[in-house]
């Protein structure tokens, strides 16, 4: 299936992006067949380029992110690369951006004065607490989103909180950034109504938030921080089998505590122990449950532990490193992985978690910064000279 026949194939999204949030949001648009045309800064480009040199002197979060783009560089400052983004924008169906606080604005990209010379162009908008109220001018990055929303202060052990080892505020934000577009292209092609989005990395995190803000909110106080053990089921978390290796399983409903209880611990009487009798029961004597379980678990291999909770329908799983990830057999049996080029080199890329069916996920290159500021130029109908005086002039 070519690019013409993806989902979203016909779709134009020009994109003042960087780092991770918008990044995140436009690759999705692209692996359905958008064409995006990623805006950089003419030389050094999204600065997520340099985050790190790991994949082939390239870094891991650009070559993660930014697949089957295009990549133009304008300087917008000079209104020669103004007027070029704005030729794009004429014949644009989505124009998204995670510029800092004020700044499409300053360049006259604002959301109301796209939309009153674009009738038909959506505007997404991803920052960091929104684009009004009392924290609208102010920067922020993942970590301290996560900082804002409390996340930090439910990860870690009773010692000591931690950031997630992930970016999960800015891929919050870029989901929902991306869902938000697909639902504007949807009503805009059924309606007729254009409807700009805005996503924050704040407002994003906080729907994530929300099943620990009401336990906190109704139940008086927040959940602990226990390290791999669940603040509100269990028994839930880890525990170490006789060969040193860790066993995480968990217990979501009261049959299999009955076979739990029965069949891998051999203690069928705790079912009617009141100390465990309910959830809540044995969540509040979590640490009398832990001694019993991490007993038996104690006793077998970590092999041997996950059969039999297996045999018996309890979920369980070894807790992996990165590397054991990357071996992980359901990718490798579900033929997840694909190569895709960068520049100079290949990498193995996962498929997108979403299949449609009969519809091949789109896995084109990586681009070099520039890489297509020629072609995209020659399009808008520069001619070699023209192109030739704006790169002397470092305006692209």
């Amino acid at each position: 299936m070519t690019v013409q026949q993806l989902p979203l194939s016909g779709i134009t999204v020009v994109s003042l992006e960087q780092a991770v949030a918008a990044p995140y949001a436009t690759r999705q648009l692209a692996d359905l067949g958008a064409r995006v045309i990623k805006v950089e800064r003419p030389g050094d480009g999204d600065f997520a380029r340099r985050y790190d040199t790991t994949v082939h002197g390239h870094s891991s979060y650009f070559v993660w992110l930014n697949r089957s783009k295009e990549s133009l560089t304008l300087d917008l400052k000079d209104p020669r690369g103004r007027e070029i983004l704005h030729q794009l924008l004429d014949g644009a169906d989505v124009f998204l951006q995670n510029l800092a606080p004020g700044a499409t604005e300053r360049l006259g990209l604002g959301t109301d004065a796209l939309t009153r010379r674009y009738p038909r162009l959506i505007p997404c908008t991803i920052s960091g607490y929104g684009t009004s109220g009392p924290w609208s001018d102010r920067k922020a990055y993942d970590l301290l989103v996560q900082c804002q929303t409390g996340l930090v202060s439910l990860t870690g052990t009773a010692e000591e909180s931690v950031r997630t080892g992930i970016s999960v505020a800015d891929i919050a934000a870029g989901m929902y950034a991306y869902s938000g577009v697909l639902t504007a292209l949807f009503t805009r092609a059924t309606t007729g109504a254009v409807h700009p989005v805005e996503v924050s990395l704040f407002e994003a995190l906080a729907e994530w938030m929300c099943q620990p803000a009401y336990y906190t909110q109704y139940g008086g106080r927040q959940p602990a921080r226990l390290g791999t053990q669940h603040p509100t089921i269990a028994p839930y978390g880890t525990y170490t089998a006789a060969d040193g290796k860790d066993v995480l399983f968990s217990i979501q409903n009261e049959r299999e505590w009955a076979a739990l209880c029965a069949e891998f611990l051999g203690r069928p009487e705790l079912t009617d122990d009141p100390r465990f009798a309910t959830g809540s029961d044995r969540v509040a004597h979590r640490e009398e449950l832990n001694v019993v379980v991490a007993e038996r678990i104690a006793r077998s291999d970590a092999e041997e532990v996950m059969k039999d909770l297996e045999d018996i329908g309890v979920a369980c799983a070894g807790v992996n490193n990165v590397a054991e990830f990357l071996d992980h057999p359901v990718l490798a049996g579900r033929d997840r992985w694909r190569e895709v080029a960068v520049p100079g080199a290949t990498v193995q890329a996962l498929l997108p978690p979403a299949d449609l069916a009969g519809v091949p996920a789109r896995m084109d290159p990586v681009p070099a910064v520039g890489e297509h500021t020629d072609a995209i130029l020659a399009e808008l109908g520069r001619d070699p000279e023209a192109i030739a005086a704006l790169r002397t002039d470092a305006v692209v």
